[in-house]
């Protein structure tokens, strides 16, 4: 099932995706699924003139992964470390769909990172791996943008991760998915950057979820992005960047860079 969280010009609303008659539908539902039983509202729209909105706002956080790929962490010059490398996004760095990545004047050198992202459905603490999946609602795409000069200059990754926009979330959030081996890629203006598969992950999504639960409480509507495949790159204002992930769909966003007026 596809959750989705869109807008017709009036107040956000939640819907189930489904193709009817080879066309892509949103059907209307009833509340915020993570707190409600989903029920139809009996409004139907089609998916091209429906805007599509990041499928989660994060009530909490976003809690993200660092060098959860070998070849990754290699192509950056780091080793791979002896414990999980975890950091925070703020709510306000959350983007949907076609939103533009506002770069922060402060960076020459930003980065995309394309990720597979965990939504979480209900109050979540020291959890067992074989214990994750009954707190995960859905997956969908990310993108861990990141000011790479930044980062280099600074031992705590605040700047560098956590600047409004720099994590887009999107198209909606997949319900039905095993997220074992699932195909994973990147590109900006139709060029690759990253193709990689979840397989190559350091640590499963079970293991980082319920190492991550010792740490903190997650709440519904949390986010937890799992780390980056090799082939990160630069981008510039004016491309646009796809991140397409097997099974789930892609999210596209613009990149632009604020004038002073």
């Amino acid at each position: 099932m596809r959750i989705a969280r869109f807008t017709t010009g009036e107040d956000p609303m939640y819907g189930i995706v489904q193709e009817k008659d080879g066309r892509d539908m949103v059907y209307g539902i009833t509340g915020d699924p993570l707190y409600t039983e989903i029920r139809p509202t009996g409004k139907i729209h089609p998916l091209e003139d429906v805007r599509l909105l990041a499928p989660v706002i994060p009530r909490s956080k976003v809690v993200c992964v660092g060098r959860n790929y070998a070849a990754h962490a290699a192509e950056l010059g780091n080793e791979v470390p002896d414990q999980a490398l975890y950091f925070l996004k703020p709510n306000t760095a959350v983007v949907g769909p076609g939103d533009p990545i506002v770069l922060p004047a402060y960076s020459e050198e930003v980065s995309l990172e394309a990720e597979l992202a965990v939504v979480i459905q209900r109050m979540a603490k020291d959890l067992e791996p074989e214990q994750v999946e009954d707190v995960v609602l859905g997956y969908t795409c990310a993108n861990d943008l990141t000011a790479r000069d930044t980062q280099r200059g600074e031992k705590q990754w605040f700047r560098a991760k956590a600047w409004d926009t720099s994590c887009p979330i999107g198209p909606w959030i997949e319900t039905d998915l095993d997220p074992a081996a699932l195909a994973i890629s990147s590109s900006v203006d139709g060029e690759t950057a990253q193709d990689g598969i979840t397989a190559d992950m350091l640590r499963s999504v079970p293991e980082l979820i319920a190492e991550i639960s010792r740490v903190v409480t997650l709440l519904p509507g949390d986010v937890v992005l799992t780390g980056t495949p090799a082939g990160v790159r630069s981008v510039e204002a004016g491309s646009s960047i796809d991140v397409t992930i097997q099974g789930i769909g892609t999210l596209t966003n613009p990149v632009l860079r604020r004038t002073s007026l």
